[in-house]
């Protein structure tokens, strides 16, 4: 099979191309990622190794850019598109909305439109639980509940999941979408909380946890969900939507004290700050159709990949150094002094 994938080099899309490339040995990728912040060739130094010019190739290059993505649809024999490519950080989407709406919404719908033309037999849109909105202290998101944006980068999300059900229903193009709880493991940006708290508390820095740290998400390890996406292309039925969660609900105050057990460190760096704007309340996700249709299930326990993922960032000191550029921690520092951190 070969795949266009978009935003391969970020923390789950490169995940997906070592699973793919690992698992399929028919497999050839084409990843296209326009290289932001977020995207480092690095996360794929082994691929690149290993499948170069052979089973993996790469492009430079943004999803907004229309003669690009037309010629790359229509100059290589892709069988399906996978759609990772996104700005994607909540904070950063209320700091500045407008690059969310330009990569999120008018990128995915220059993709749909290319594939389309090209006619591309399978498209899946990786898309989030945040679409959902928010819940109170019982209930799941489930494929039906209905869409309720609370962040730009929801809303940002939202959309895109409408232009692409709007592209199976009018063109009857195959499209499919994922929607996933909150991700950690292996390559993931140090803005997101499981890296930056790891990041903190090894170096004895405050940690900052917004409001009463009592916001709960479902976490799901990477590997799980890379499997799920996989499962989708394969088995996944055009215009239907799945739901990916690790049946892992913890409170944000939760995962910042299990990180400091694992690393040895004091709780006295929790450091409560003035809560995020719109700060959704809580995530649960069921995944009943997935396990149903797909024969998905997550196999990695939260405790377990935690213990996974921490050793993997000691391993991987030098990776966290590199990545983190003096903007980002510019940002980082910035907005975090506006909470009262």
């Amino acid at each position: 099979m070969h795949i266009l994938v978009t935003g391969g080099c970020g923390f789950i899309g490169a995940n997906f191309i070592q699973h793919m490339l690992h698992t399929y040995a028919d497999t050839v990728i084409v990843n296209l990622d326009k290289l932001t912040y977020a995207g480092n060739r690095r996360n794929l130094a082994e691929v690149e190794a290993s499948f170069l010019e052979t089973r993996y190739f790469f492009v430079h290059g943004d999803i907004c850019d229309q003669s690009l993505v037309t010629d790359l649809m229509h100059g290589f024999p892709f069988d399906a598109v996978v759609h990772f490519a996104a700005e994607s950080h909540v904070d950063r989407s209320i700091n500045d909305p407008f690059p969310f709406i330009t990569t999120n919404v008018l990128g995915t719908q220059n993709l749909l439109e290319a594939a389309r033309q090209a006619k591309i037999s399978r498209f899946v849109h990786v898309s989030t639980d945040e679409v959902y909105g928010s819940l109170g202290p019982t209930g799941v998101f489930t494929e039906d509940t209905p869409l309720a944006p609370n962040s730009p980068y929801s809303a940002s999300k939202a959309s895109s999941d409408l232009l692409a059900r709007a592209y199976f229903h009018t063109y009857a193009f195959p499209v499919m979408i994922t929607r996933c709880s909150n991700n950690y493991g292996p390559y993931q940006f140090p803005e997101k909380l499981i890296p930056l708290t790891y990041l903190k508390a090894t170096r004895n820095e405050p940690i900052p946890v917004y409001g009463d740290g009592l916001n709960v998400r479902d976490w799901i390890h990477v590997l799980d969900h890379c499997q799920g996406v996989a499962a989708t292309l394969f088995k996944g039925q055009p215009g239907a939507v799945y739901n990916f969660g690790g049946d892992a609900e913890r409170t944000n105050l939760e995962i910042v004290r299990t990180i400091l057990r694992l690393t040895g460190k004091s709780e006295d760096l929790i450091t409560f700050v003035t809560d995020r704007p719109g700060h959704d309340l809580r995530y649960a996700m069921a995944f009943e159709r997935s396990t149903r249709d797909l024969g998905w299930t997550p196999k990695i326990s939260f405790d377990e990949g935690m213990e996974q993922t921490l050793h993997w960032y000691q391993d991987h000191g030098t990776w966290l150094d590199e990545v983190q550029s003096g903007a980002y921690r510019q940002f980082m520092d910035t907005w975090y002094k506006t909470r009262g951190a």
